[in-house]
């Protein structure tokens, strides 16, 4: 092993990160209560600066360094500057609401920072080491985040299902890695690629690995039927967390599942692709159907969640490079959607109230005609209605589809979505149409209103202009 071989420049934007982590936690035990903004400043410049060292490394070669376990390529460079650009927008949001509920310390933004560091590991890996160690750095920081709020049962029972069902993911997914291992003989994605191709789905032993490792990526991503700690985990969780757990990870399970599916296990693409189908299926399903019922808007989006994954894992199975392209367009405009949706949560809230309930929404237009419009683009765009992003994002994997003359499926993703936009439209219904419960002003500090209003708007100029983010989308798999 060579300094040239470890190429430390490909890893700078990680390593910066995890030493201002470092700092952030040193610093944080030295200060007072009413000196806790430090911590918040200094994640976030922890994140700009990452932010900055990424788009000066943009490159548009494929480069392997540390040994070939860590790969620099244009998905992991977009997906690790939006991951980083929506955690600094995270932080925005979740100031005031911490601050309200005696949870404003070191500990949230160290969580966080850890959590981005192992997300953009798994952005990045050409390994299944690599992998696995980025998937338990961000599993890890999430379990801890959830259960933040230490004196609520609430979080505590949300923490402790997350932790058991999610420590059953990563040993399954454990057990399906140590059996492409002693299949292939190396933990080098590439190399797994290439006994798969040789082996091909005449070799069972491969076929069970591949069973073991999407029951795991498909629990990490939320689809059915493994989706059961989704909605508990989000209404659980201070709204704080949710939004962080709701946005940048689907980007990382996005990416985990295209350098494990596509890059490793891209000879059995014919298996995967019938399984994916019917969870495709399932989680549109079972995502807009049960929303319906919901009274609580956290659980109301978790469940909407499930059906947005739904929609990711189709643009997934067309296993074409306009399928890929797709998904990673629809997982970056949810994630964006996602924002802004629990971000418009967190703006209602208040110290002792926590604006969770779809009665809470009763005459938000009355209290704020422009937040009540912008909770309006938000939930059209989450519905598909056009111009917004979400239609783009939605036609984008339709259109993959078709192309693989899977119509009937297509046809099935246009008629749950039908059954999704109710329980958007009811939001609106409420916030225009019925009459408000509760008057009092909205308070929140001016870089919320500024940051939240332009996530709206983003939503809806991308919907406008949605060309660019496509073509930069296109332009990882073209």
């Amino acid at each position: 092993m060579t300094l040239e071989s470890l190429n430390y420049i490909t890893a700078l934007p990680e390593i910066f990160l995890l030493s201002m982590a470092c700092v952030v936690l040193v610093v944080d035990v030295f200060l007072r209560d009413d000196q806790r903004n430090t911590s918040y400043v200094l994640a976030q410049l922890s994140l700009l600066g990452t932010f900055a060292l990424l788009l000066g490394g943009i490159t548009d070669a494929r480069v392997y360094s540390y040994n070939d376990m860590f790969v620099q390529d244009g998905m992991a460079d977009i997906l690790k500057l939006f991951i980083v650009a929506i955690t600094a927008v995270v932080f925005v949001y979740s100031r005031d609401y911490l601050k309200d509920r005696g949870l404003f310390k070191g500990e949230f933004y160290l969580l966080a920072l850890f959590a981005v560091l192992g997300m953009m590991l798994m952005v990045s890996s050409a390994s299944l080491l690599m992998l696995y160690l980025g998937l338990e750095l961000l599993s890890l920081c999430l379990y801890a985040m959830v259960a933040l709020h230490r004196d609520n049962g609430n979080a505590s029972e949300a923490a402790m299902k997350y932790f058991v069902l999610g420590a059953i993911a990563s040993g399954m997914l454990l057990y399906g890695m140590s059996m492409l291992y002693g299949l292939s003989g190396s933990l080098q994605l590439v190399d797994i690629a290439t006994a798969v191709t040789n082996a091909g789905s005449k070799d069972i032993g491969l076929v069970f690995a591949l069973v073991f490792v999407l029951v795991a990526l498909m629990f990490k991503l939320g689809a059915v039927p493994f989706h059961m700690w989704v909605p508990d985990v989000y209404q659980g969780s201070p709204t704080a967390v949710t939004v962080f757990l709701g946005t940048a990870p689907k980007l990382a399970g996005f990416a985990i599942i295209m350098r494990l599916l596509v890059e490793g296990l891209g000879g059995l693409h014919a298996d995967w692709q019938q399984m994916l189908v019917i969870l495709a299926v399932l989680s549109m399903a079972i995502g807009n159907i049960v929303a319906i019922a919901q009274a609580n808007i956290k659980r109301m989006l978790a469940y909407s969640t499930i059906s947005h994954v739904g929609f990711i894992i189709l643009g997934l199975l067309a296993g074409t490079a306009e399928g890929y392209s797709s998904a990673m367009f629809y997982t970056v405009s949810y994630a964006m959607m996602s924002l802004g949706g629990f971000g418009i949560v967190m703006l209602l809230a208040r110290s002792g109230f926590e604006a969770d309930q779809l009665d809470d929404y009763k005459g938000l237009n009355q209290r704020s005609p422009w937040y009540a419009f912008m909770m309006l683009i938000l939930m059209f765009s989450m519905a598909g209605v056009p111009p917004t992003l979400g239609f783009w994002a939605k036609l984008a994997v339709l259109k993959a589809i078709i192309h693989i003359d899977m119509v009937w499926l297509a046809g099935v993703a246009v008629f749950f979505s039908i059954i999704g936009v109710f329980y958007y439209l009811r939001i609106i219904k409420l916030m225009y149409f019925d009459e408000q419960q509760d008057s009092t002003p909205l308070q929140c500090s001016t870089d919320m209103q500024i940051v939240l209003s332009g996530n709206a708007l983003l939503i809806l100029a991308l919907g406008l202009y949605p060309a660019g983010l496509m073509a930069l989308c296109i332009s990882v798999f073209g």
